[in-house]
């Protein structure tokens, strides 16, 4: 027995250096793609904006009049109509290096600058909804979370307040239409809000 472990030792050694080898080897491969892209980016020139996907928020969530109005709630949608005059663009997933070389190095501030507006934007209509739903305004809580919702959110919190309220509201066939829009999210949240809306519906 022991003759055999030490037969086997020098494969085993064999196997584990070659394994090494091969993961260093793609390591470097990596990141020598990684720096290769970099630096084409870092050379692309400035490319127009006009193709991106701005968000405008509908006019019914800014001239929105809760019946049960507060101040958070007012403070909310005041935020709301100071954003709605930015421009707001979903660029959740994109890193830099992409965002290079689709719209050139010349741009990234600008683009990182709509992407913080929809950053803003997104937790502020979650805190809006949360706070109608506290209010009982649920009817209008379903409205602001649709919208976030169709921009792409990955704020988690939305899905799963709107499926909640789905339910409530006697309308539970629409989680399985936002469990598609859901999938269509680019982060790395996806896959957690897809098997906990699909875990609501059954």
């Amino acid at each position: 027995m022991n003759l055999l472990i030490f037969a086997s030792f020098p494969i085993f050694c064999f196997i584990f250096s070659y394994l090494l080898h091969n993961a260093k080897h793609k390591e470097q491969e990596i990141d020598r793609e990684f720096w290769d892209r970099e630096q084409r980016a870092n050379f692309t020139r400035k490319k127009p904006l006009d193709n991106l996907n701005y968000i405008t928020i509908p006019e019914e969530l800014l001239t929105m009049k809760p019946d049960l109005i507060n101040e958070e709630i007012a403070d909310c949608l005041k935020e709301l109509n100071d954003l709605s005059s930015s421009k707001i663009v979903n660029l959740t997933g994109y890193s830099n290096t992409d965002l290079k070389l689709a719209y050139g190095t010349a741009n990234i501030t600008i683009l990182s600058d709509y992407d913080l507006h929809y950053t803003r934007l997104v937790t502020l209509l979650q805190k809006l909804a949360e706070l109608l739903h506290e209010s009982m305004e649920d009817v209008l809580a379903v409205k602001v979370l649709e919208f976030a919702v169709s921009t792409g959110t990955d704020v988690s919190k939305s899905y799963y307040l709107l499926a909640e309220l789905y339910q409530q509201l006697g309308t539970p066939e629409k989680i399985k239409v936002l469990i598609t829009q859901a999938r269509n999210i680019r982060s790395i949240m996806k896959n957690t809000i897809v098997e906990n809306l699909q875990a609501a519906c059954q």
